[in-house]
């Protein structure tokens, strides 16, 4: 029997908390937590809990909401400040 190497992870990403005013993402490729607010990310403001937490990985950094239709990468989820909204 093989095991995967060590510290290769096969979690995936996952939302680990949600408040009135955003939701903590955790990037398991990372290991690190993001906080997205729903005011720099709106598309999530009226999701249900089952929505926000059924996230995927596509590729290396980008984060997919297919329920939603969203799709977040990394630098975006970062640096939202960079990336001005352009539809509401």
């Amino acid at each position: 029997m093989t095991f995967a190497n060590l510290g290769t992870s096969i979690s995936g990403p996952e939302v680990t908390n949600i408040s009135a005013h955003g939701f903590w993402l955790f990037d398991d490729r990372t290991q690190r937590e993001y906080f997205l607010s729903f005011r720099d990310f709106p598309w999530f403001a009226k999701a249900s809990i089952e929505q926000i937490a059924a996230v995927t990985r596509e590729g290396v950094s980008i984060f997919r909401w297919e329920s939603l239709d969203v799709d977040l990468d990394l630098a975006r989820i970062e640096h939202p400040n960079h990336y001005p909204l352009t539809a509401r």
